[in-house]
């Protein structure tokens, strides 16, 4: 087997990987620092922050080193190659260049909002020198506001690092970004009357390793130290981007990408980063209700729950055949198999239906071309499918009741007089029970909405339960390609609506509190499509479900948008 040794310390590598000095000091827990290098961009090596001293191990145990010092992000390793980042060369080498790159840079840390999470910053306590040399004034250059849309760029703050010009190059495919002028004028800068607002423009904010490039939508709104985070799944499509929830006082703030190569990579798009608002929304419903004749009979939840379930059971007893549920695609798997179970005890002809299946033109692939098409290697894909867990709540219906009916084949059925009773749990913010859909539902003796919005159907409900937004409670959601991933409570909801998991527990008198890591094991032992589940956790990166190959060999409702 191949090895290196870095810092003395021996690391095997794979005989056939293509590995940089950074990638196996890494693998020997050994930090590199590095500005311009990202494993997912091309190398340029112009920062200069990596070098290192290299050499080779001889077969007589003896060590070559070269005179002069070498890029680690630029240069290859092989078996023998001896790295050494700690040595005296080294680290003045380290303060050299980070001694130039504060020469103009602007010391204005306390309002700056990378502040806390700046490599700069850190490697400048870490690596540099507690002083500059520098006498002359530093050239501050002008700030630049039309960036685009979500972005700002702090010029003087910029160490020409160039991975936001290579990400709108190698990912993207948009290219918008430049580099303008030469030497001590070289700048950031857009192509004129182009400004960077491609789908996944959002993710230079992230890439750049300073406060140069700021979101416009986090700008000034928090310092970072005061953020709580917690591991999520972004359920804007289902691609399923591993991200990370930052919050304050039950605030949403901001979501970040978590690097997950069996989801999305690296990145994640802006309708995901940016489309969490709803959350804190005035339409969220903050209460439960029980109606009765078009009146408000309580808003308490000692009151609604048992409410609820002396009206379930009466409706099952009296007209079993006559029974439904709805499970969105935006239900966590978890929530799917208690509502289904539940639906079924109360009723073994009870029928479960899934919510539309929301779609959004066609699956839109990066990077583009010069002409906008996609270019011969997807590197990221925002998904026409807009929902986070169809293929979870699918796996549940088909197991308990060995086929899926569309939404829409439901609603007739309501139509047409043959459901009487009808428990819909939602979760989908754009809206997805049209005014035409819900007129359907007058002819209901029974509707119990729990939703996360009010909405045409929640309006017609004879209860309303308040249920949680996704980063308001803990589940599991299954992408398009079968990978489960753990979904965090991050945040609580508004006034006293409830994780949805906790209400549908309640209603059918499930003994315990609701966790999601024992629920996961009942539900792989009862469902083989979801065997993969039987750990209870399912770590940072998710569990690829065996079945995940399968293509599914039933229908769902579809409701397509322009």
């Amino acid at each position: 087997m191949p090895t290196v040794i870095v810092n003395n310390k021996p690391v095997e590598i794979g005989a056939s990987e293509r590995l940089n000095c950074i990638q196996a000091a890494e693998r020997a827990g050994v930090e590199i620092p590095h500005y311009c290098y990202h494993h997912d961009l091309s190398v340029v090596a112009s920062c200069r922050m990596c070098l290192v001293e290299m050499g080779d191990k001889k077969p007589d145990g003896t060590v070559a080193m070269q005179p002069k010092l070498f890029p680690g992000c630029q240069t290859p390793v092989k078996d023998g190659t001896v790295i050494i980042s700690d040595s005296p060369k080294v680290k003045e080498a380290q303060k050299a260049t980070l001694e130039y790159l504060l020469l103009n840079h602007p010391l204005d840390c306390p309002v700056c909002d990378q502040a806390g999470e700046c490599g700069l910053q850190d490697y400048s306590y870490e690596y540099g020198r507690g002083y500059s040399r520098l006498q002359e004034p530093k050239n501050l250059k002008p700030d630049k506001d039309y960036i685009g849309e979500q972005i700002t760029l702090f010029t003087d703050r910029c160490i020409m690092c160039t991975r936001c010009v290579r990400f709108t190059r190698e990912i993207s495919g948009t290219a918008e970004m430049m580099v303008t002028s030469r030497g001590t004028h070289e700048e950031i800068d857009i192509f004129p009357g182009i400004p960077c607002d491609n789908k996944l423009a959002g993710n230079v904010v992230d890439l750049c390793p300073v406060g140069a490039l700021c979101s416009k939508d986090f700008l000034y709104e928090q310092r970072v130290w005061w953020l709580n985070s917690k591991n999520s799944v972004c359920p804007g499509c289902s691609t399923g981007c591993s991200i990370r929830v930052d919050q304050n006082k039950d605030v949403l703030y901001r979501l970040k990408p978590r690097e997950n190569p069996q989801a999305q990579g690296s990145f994640m798009c802006d309708e995901g980063r940016f489309g969490w608002k709803y959350i804190h929304s005035d339409l969220r419903l903050k209460l439960p209700e029980q109606r009765s004749g078009g009146k408000t009979v309580s808003k308490n939840w000692d009151v609604v729950l048992p409410a609820v379930r002396n009206a379930l059971k009466d409706a099952a007893l009296r007209t079993p055949n006559k029974f439904a549920v709805v499970i969105s695609p935006w239900a966590t798997v978890e929530e799917a198999y208690l509502l289904a179970t539940l639906a079924r005890k109360l009723s073994p002809t009870a029928r479960l239906a899934i919510g539309p299946v929301r779609m959004v033109g066609e699956d839109d692939l990066y990077p583009k071309d010069v002409h906008g098409q996609p270019a011969a290697q997807t590197k990221f894909t925002i998904r026409a499918e807009k929902c986070p867990n169809r293929r979870g709540v699918e796996a549940v219906l088909k197991q308990i009741q060995g086929s899926i009916i569309e939404f829409s084949d439901l609603l007739e059925q309501v139509s047409r007089g043959e459901i009487d009773a009808l428990y819909v749990l939602g979760g989908d913010p754009a809206g997805w029970i049209t005014e035409t859909d819900a007129a359907k539902l007058d002819k209901l003796k029974l509707l119990v909405v729990q939703d996360l919005l009010a909405s045409a159907a929640s309006a017609k409900a004879h209860f309303v339960l308040a249920g949680a937004a996704w980063a308001e409670k803990d589940g599991t959601f299954v992408n398009h390609k079968g990978l489960a991933q753990a979904i965090h409570r991050a945040l609580r909801g508004p006034e006293e609506a409830r994780p949805d998991g906790r209400i549908l527990m309640e209603v059918a008198e499930k003994p315990g509190m609701f966790h999601a890591p024992s629920l996961r094991k009942e539900i792989a032992a009862a469902i083989p499509a979801l065997a993969g589940l039987a750990g209870g956790e399912l770590g940072e990166l998710g569990v690829l479900l065996e079945s995940a190959a399968e293509k599914p060999q039933f229908n769902v409702g579809v409701q397509a948008l322009a």
